[in-house]
């Protein structure tokens, strides 16, 4: 650690993002205890961990600064953080920040790793709302940089400001959510466009490949380094508001989840996981999606650190 002291840290979850969680802060020097009570999930972990090491070519002996433990009040004694990945699920995460709030020293933050659940509703009973914040890591938490720190209305700013120090010093890039709004500010992006994808599939405008097609060789090939308020500056306010006066009453305005998702969550056909979703996803082509994925980011991940 360059900036701040070595300190203990608590997970409650050790599953997809709470593994990941924990990995980024044992390789920021820090010790983390992952409270997991699924045993599967336990034994997986050494797994799952080792894996990441061998992606990214770190020493395994980082491993050493992470206990996992099927009881909460180990894993979060003496933890200046806490930070909860369980699964997205209000009564349940409304019940572990009751548990954590009992068990948790007074002084530490009280983080929650929720994806759309504003941290307003998780901590509404707590006696120490101060200390409750929203962290929103992105998956893979320990290969995407950013993480969304949000500050509800009950937050204070000491809170906010040591969250943000420990997460940069960890290497990654957080930012400063003041409004503790559903979805926060990127899954409020990511499904807009979303909505919209689905509408012009029901629409029968395209088809699911032709979609993926037109983000990826498209304007996203752009977005890693070009944001939408830089891209809109860049082009100019005067052309991106005459497109907006043509192409914004014609864009869907679904209040509710689309149609189309609920007839393929009713059929069974959920994705990858069962070979047919929005698109098909035969033995193998799955598999080779998220290999690329995860060996793309990874790469960026190594050069973020030669940098």
């Amino acid at each position: 650690m360059q900036q701040q002291r070595q300190q203990t840290i608590g997970v409650i979850g050790g599953g997809l993002m709470g593994h990941g969680i924990a990995y980024l802060f044992a390789t920021a020097g820090h010790r983390v205890g992952i409270f997991e009570p699924d045993a599967a999930s336990r034994a997986s972990l050494p797994r799952r961990l080792n894996a990441i090491v061998a992606l990214l070519g770190d020493d395994a002996g980082l491993l050493q600064r992470i206990s996992v433990h099927e009881t909460m009040a180990p894993a979060v004694a003496g933890a200046a953080f806490v930070f909860e990945a369980a699964p997205e699920k209000l009564p349940l995460k409304q019940r572990v920040f009751a548990e954590l709030e009992a068990l948790a020293a007074p002084h530490a933050i009280l983080a929650s790793n929720s994806s759309a659940i504003p941290t307003t509703e998780i901590g509404r009973d707590l006696k120490h709302r101060d200390r409750v914040v929203g962290t929103h890591f992105w998956n893979p938490p320990h290969l995407v940089p950013l993480v969304e720190v949000i500050q509800n209305e009950k937050t204070s700013d000491d809170v906010v400001r040591a969250t943000i120090a420990l997460l940069r010093d960890a290497g990654k890039v957080p930012v400063h959510v003041r409004r503790d709004v559903p979805g926060f500010v990127g899954n409020r992006l990511q499904h807009a466009m979303k909505r919209e994808a689905f509408a012009l599939v029901a629409a029968g405008v395209c088809d699911a490949e032709t979609i993926d097609t037109v983000v990826k060789e498209g304007f996203g090939a752009r977005t890693a380094v070009l944001g939408p308020m830089e891209q809109s500056d860049l082009v100019g306010l005067d052309l991106a508001l005459d497109i907006a006066e043509v192409l914004y009453e014609h864009l869907d305005r679904t209040a509710a989840a689309p149609t189309i998702l609920r007839e393929k969550v009713k059929a069974g056909q959920l994705g990858m996981k069962t070979g047919e979703g929005l698109r098909q996803w035969p033995p193998g082509k799955a598999d080779a999606v998220r290999e690329r994925l995860s060996r793309f980011l990874a790469e960026q991940a190594r050069a973020r650190k030669k940098s």
